[in-house]
């Protein structure tokens, strides 16, 4: 039984969103199938911004549980405050949602009076992670640095999401619309210094060995990661009439993104010793396949950063294939790497559990794969017809595309039966360590 259960309740709720994020995606697919399916319960204007939510919820939550269960924290009534402010703002997140109170901008699309309780709960983060951690700060190895950043970022950029409330921007509607996007950018790449910390953390404890963690070419990374999270937000609004500079920066800044991660796991799986494979064999195999999806996404990502591409995919579902790409492939992988490792430091794995979750990772992956490029394909047809469909209603579009629907609905569902399996095989085991 874990001494501080706290960071196995955040995990466990992080897993729970997970579950009802891919089941909420499951059903959005299906309206684009059969477009009245539950309709008039859930439409899909509801059913988006609940997947959006659970899905990003299993990010933050699994992520602060993980650091909080590394650091250790100092005050642990803090950590206790912190989980149910975040649950109680969750549930009335949800019934909003379910209510159809949509009084917020895209995805955050909640009544605005949320925002004090999760800056608030932030706020209780970070100064127990500071708290904790700042006494050592000089010897501190790439990834405390990473979340320190990660932390103060997502408070400052929640805010900066919430400025569409100031007249200043209410009233300007290009003012509004940079911000909103820009805001958006951010608020990921804060959250990915906290998920990017963990990968470099548990690569660092999975081989016994800091140097990585302390060398040139991480901390390259960290003040690359940096300067993404501050200025690559602008290859989002090369649409919006912006100074040229602005598109410049990022479109360089974009040129650079996940290429240093990716060289740090592959030198990092080229170093492990045979023996901390088979130890940590399946955090291991979680964080190989998050590198591959990283190398998938540099890919993608360096081609709809180019300007004249960029016109052709903002919109379509290259964009739903670069952000399911990251918040899957790379986030959740990386994510469900830190669970693995957590609890086979706590309690190893039975050889039939890891024999039953290798199965559904395996599973999981090559659905993704499939699923990841039909949204390529609908994106790529979505993008032609914006530009040279001038004969074509966009009803016909949609008709003409309901095939490829079909098999992308086919593929979630493999993506969801994989998930689902992992997740049900990990509560079991968080569940025994808070019983």
């Amino acid at each position: 039984m874990a001494k501080n259960k706290y960071p196995f309740y955040f995990i466990a709720v992080g897993l729970i969103s997970l579950m009802l994020g891919l089941i909420c995606g499951l059903l959005a697919g299906l309206q684009y199938v059969v477009p009245s399916f539950i309709k008039e319960v859930l439409p899909f204007n509801a059913i988006r911004p609940l997947h959006t939510f659970f899905v990003v919820s299993w990010i933050l939550l699994s992520a602060i549980g993980g650091i909080y269960y590394y650091i250790k924290p100092v005050n642990q009534n803090l950590v206790k405050a912190h989980f149910w402010l975040f649950i109680l703002t969750g549930i009335g997140i949800v019934f909003s949602y379910l209510s159809k109170n949509f009084a917020g901008k895209e995805y955050l699309e909640f009544p605005s009076y949320f925002y004090f309780p999760i800056v608030l709960g932030w706020i209780l983060f970070g100064g127990n992670y500071y708290k904790t951690m700042v006494p050592n700060f000089k010897n501190w190895p790439v990834y405390y640095w990473m979340w320190a950043t990660g932390i103060v970022f997502m408070i400052y950029h929640f805010t900066e999401a919430h400025f569409w409330m100031l007249p200043y921007f209410r009233d300007n509607f290009i003012q509004n619309i940079a911000m909103q996007w820009k805001s958006g950018g951010s608020y990921v790449g804060s959250w990915n210094m906290l998920v990017y910390g963990t990968a470099l953390f548990v690569m660092s404890k999975v081989s016994n060995d800091d140097c990585y963690a302390k060398s040139k070419k991480a901390f390259f990374f960290y003040f690359l990661g940096l300067i993404n999270l501050m200025f690559g937000w602008a290859h989002h609004v090369y649409i919006v009439p912006t100074a040229p500079w602005i598109r410049y920066l990022a479109y360089a800044i974009s040129m650079t993104e996940w290429i240093i991660l990716f060289s740090i796991i592959y030198d990092w799986k080229k170093s492990l010793s045979q023996e901390k494979k088979a130890q940590y064999s399946l955090a291991y195999r979680l964080m190989l396949i998050a590198d591959f999806w990283v190398f998938l996404n540099i890919i993608l990502a360096l081609l709809i950063s180019i300007p004249s591409i960029n016109l052709f995919t903002h919109g379509t579902h290259i964009t739903v294939a670069h952000s399911m790409g990251t918040t899957i492939g790379i986030n959740t992988l990386i994510l469900l790497s830190s669970i693995a490792y957590i609890i086979e430091v706590e309690n190893p794995f039975a050889a039939m559990t890891i024999h039953r979750i290798n199965r559904a990772v395996s599973l999981f992956n090559g659905s993704f794969m499939l699923f990841w490029v039909s949204l390529l394909v609908l994106g790529m047809k979505k993008g032609y017809w914006t530009y040279f469909g001038n004969n074509i209603s966009f009803g016909q579009l949609q008709d003409s595309l309901h095939g490829f629907y079909i098999v992308f609905v086919i593929f979630g569902l493999g993506v969801a039966i994989g998930l689902y399996i992992i997740i049900l095989e990990l509560l079991k085991i968080v569940k025994k360590q808070v019983s």
